[in-house]
C-alpha cells in the first residue's frame, strides 16, 4: 500500500470514528430526554406544578442563579422567561457574595441550578433566601444535597449519564436543564395567556418583530387607497391606478362595498379591446382576494404568494375597504 493510500484509509477510518462518536452523544442525550419525559409523569409533576404556582404568585421577578455550565443555561432560561411575560434576571452565584445579593428583593423568587447541588458559590445566595424568607426553587439531580435540603421546591432531574466518555464535561445534564427550562417557560407562557401580540412587545426588532406586526400596522389608508365607483370609465381608472402606484384599483358598489378590482394584469388581458370605450365593470375581477386588518403580516405574505398577486384590499366585516397592503410594504418591514 502506498503512503497516500494509507493516509486516505486512515482519514476515512477517522471520519467514521467521529460519526460514531456523534451518534453515541446523541443517543446518550436522547436517553436523558426520555428519562426527563418519564419523570414528568412519575414524581416530577407535583413539584413542577408547585414551582409554576410559586412563580405565578410572586409580585417580583424570578432570579435565576448558577455557576459554570449551569450558569450558562440559567442565562438562556432567564432570557426565554423574560421574553414571554415572566420578568427574570440572572445573578451569577459567585458575584452574589460581592454585592449582587442586593439585586434580589423579598418579593422575588430564586431558581438555583446545580446538578450536584453542592456548588460552594451557591451558599451565600441560599443563605440569603433563607434569611429573608425568599422562595427558593432548586433545579438539581441531588435532592439530598445542601441546595436540595434548603429549597422550598425541589425540581429533581434524572441523573442521566453524561455523553462525555469520562463523565466529566456537562453534556446530557445541561441538555436536560435546558429542556426543563423550556418546559417551564412554555408552561408559564400558556398559564399567563401570553399572545403573539404580547410577544411582539418584547420582540419589536428584526424579522421576528416584523412578522408579528398586523396588517393594520402597515396598510395604506385614506387617499392613498386607489378606489373608484362602478361605472367609472377605464380612462379615469387608469389615471387613478398610475397615480397611486399599487398596480390595481378597487371598485366600489353604490353602498361603498368592494365589488371588484382592476389590476394591470386585467388590462393586459384586455389589450385587444379598446379600453377607452370600456368602464371598470367590463374588465374588473369580481370577488377579489381581500384581507382583514387583524391578520398578521406573515399571513398576508402567504396569501400574496398563494394567489401570485401583488396587493390586497383590506376590508372590514361588511366588505368595506379600510386600506391596502402591497408586497413592497412587506419587503420594507422585513417580512418578505
Amino acid at each position: 500500500m502506498t503512503q497516500n493510500a494509507a493516509e486516505t484509509t486512515a482519514a476515512t477510518a477517522s471520519q467514521a470514528d467521529v460519526i460514531e462518536s456523534a451518534l453515541r452523544t446523541v443517543a446518550f442525550e436522547k436517553q436523558g430526554l426520555d428519562a426527563l419525559e418519564a419523570a414528568l409523569t412519575n414524581g416530577l409533576e407535583k413539584p413542577f406544578r408547585k414551582a409554576i404556582d410559586v412563580i405565578l404568585a410572586t409580585s417580583g421577578r424570578v432570579i435565576i442563579t448558577g455557576v459554570g455550565k449551569s450558569g450558562h443555561v440559567g442565562v438562556k432560561m432567564a432570557a426565554s422567561l423574560s421574553s414571554t411575560g415572566t420578568p427574570t434576571s440572572f445573578v451569577h452565584a459567585a458575584e452574589a457574595a460581592h454585592g449582587d445579593l442586593g439585586m434580589i428583593a423579598q418579593n422575588d423568587v430564586v431558581l438555583a441550578i446545580s446538578k450536584g447541588g453542592e456548588s460552594a458559590e451557591l451558599k451565600s445566595i441560599v443563605a440569603y433566601t433563607r434569611r429573608f424568607s425568599i422562595p427558593l426553587i432548586a433545579l438539581t439531580c441531588n435532592a439530598g444535597s445542601s441546595l436540595g435540603r434548603a429549597a422550598d421546591v425541589v425540581l429533581l432531574l434524572p441523573d442521566a449519564q453524561e455523553a462525555c466518555p469520562h463523565g466529566l464535561a456537562p453534556t446530557t445534564s445541561t441538555l436536560l436543564q435546558m429542556a426543563f427550562g423550556d418546559a417551564l417557560t412554555v408552561a408559564l407562557l400558556e398559564a399567563r395567556g401570553f399572545t403573539p401580540t404580547d410577544f411582539r412587545v418584547f420582540h419589536p426588532g428584526g424579522k421576528l418583530g416584523a412578522s408579528l406586526m398586523h396588517v393594520r400596522d402597515i396598510m395604506h389608508t385614506g387617499d392613498r387607497v386607489p378606489l373608484v365607483s362602478q361605472g367609472t370609465p377605464m380612462v379615469e381608472a387608469i389615471t387613478v391606478l398610475s397615480h397611486k402606484h399599487f398596480g390595481c384599483v378597487g371598485v366600489l358598489d353604490e353602498d361603498g362595498r368592494l365589488a371588484g378590482i382592476v389590476t394591470e394584469g386585467d388590462m393586459a388581458r384586455n389589450l385587444t379591446r379598446n379600453l377607452g370605450e370600456l368602464c371598470v365593470d367590463d374588465i374588473m375581477t369580481r370577488q377579489p382576494k381581500t384581507i382583514k386588518p387583524s391578520v398578521l403580516a406573515t399571513a398576508a405574505l402567504a396569501q400574496l404568494n398563494q394567489y401570485k398577486i401583488g396587493a390586497l384590499i383590506v376590508v372590514d366585516d361588511d366588505n368595506r375597504p379600510l386600506g391596502l397592503i402591497h408586497f413592497h410594504d412587506l419587503l420594507r418591514i422585513g417580512v418578505a
